[in-house]
């Protein structure tokens, strides 16, 4: 049974909007539209999220269901800005022709988009990890031709250095294999790619993309700094997609003012919330 949606779903974000390949948006959330029981069901949880960048998957034979209702009718052009991706692609050749199927595809829409793509091209069917050379390759060509690339890469920041050095308007490091649920794995690596991503440009916008599975999750890649975060299975696979889209929105804001607010430093030892130095002194019988 899915939950009522918190009737403060409709309110603004706290975060800041964020400016990514010339489009500034209000919500830091990207989520995609893919694995929902239905198409009323992925609305209804897109609406939860606040959302207004939505990843679609290009390949023609995923847009249309067994119903025959076609995906881009469930999704507002007004509201929401369609990210196509190119995914299940292995090969740079494959995914530079899926990028440009899309950019053909949406070009008959009214989306601001239409010249952006996110690119994953994998490395391998069980992991589905990025191929770091594919994605290089890829990366030049569809810059070349014109687009705003969002690329889906590894946590090395050597590769996302590459990356945006061939133009990509953002690189999008893995918290985790995607699908898999188990956050940021490696949390080291991912300040390690912002370091090397906003050295001499603190406004690169980078995503954190991949293997969320709750909304914890979300909120550590945005303590990390990370400029938002793109997300889709733990959303459509959750119990209640829609209660789970509202946390993950909720969680969004609360990383993203933790990290502003400036964590306490870790130590090994307690202090205190009160000083020892002139407390009252009771003894029993007194």
């Amino acid at each position: 049974m899915t939950a009522t949606t918190p009737a403060s779903a409709d309110s603004q974000s706290l975060a800041a909007p964020l400016t990514i390949a010339g489009r500034t948006v209000d919500s830091r959330l990207f989520v995609g539209t893919g694995k929902y029981a239905s198409y009323e069901l992925m609305q209804r949880a897109l609406e939860a999220s606040g959302c207004r960048v939505v990843t679609v998957a290009v390949r023609r034979e995923r847009l249309v269901n067994e119903k025959g209702e076609s995906l881009l009718e469930f999704i507002d052009t007004d509201k929401y800005t369609i990210l196509p991706n190119t995914a299940g692609c292995f090969t740079a050749e494959d995914a530079v022709r899926v990028a440009r199927l899309g950019r053909e595809l949406l070009s008959q829409i009214d989306n601001p988009g239409q010249d952006w793509v996110k690119l994953e091209v994998l490395g391998d069917k069980r992991t589905l990890l990025p191929d770091p050379v594919g994605t290089v390759e890829a990366t030049k060509q569809l810059v070349d031709d014109g687009f705003k690339v969002l690329v889906y890469s590894s946590d090395d920041p050597i590769v996302a250095r590459r990356l945006k050095d061939l133009g990509a308007a953002s690189v999008m490091p893995a918290g985790s294999p995607i699908g898999s649920g188990r956050g940021v794995v490696n949390q080291a690596n991912i300040v390690l790619c912002l370091e090397a991503l906003k050295e001499n440009d603190p406004d690169y916008p980078v995503i954190v993309d991949a293997g969320v599975g709750s909304a914890s999750d979300v909120s550590v890649a945005m303590e990390l700094g990370a400029d938002g975060v793109l997300l889709n299975t733990a959303i459509a696979h959750a119990k209640d997609p829609v209660l789970m889209a509202h946390a993950m929105r909720m969680a969004l804001d609360a990383g993203y003012l933790s990290y502003r607010g400036g964590r306490i430093e870790k130590k090994l030892y307690a202090t205190a919330s009160s000083p020892f130095e002139g407390a009252i002194s009771y003894i029993p019988g007194e």
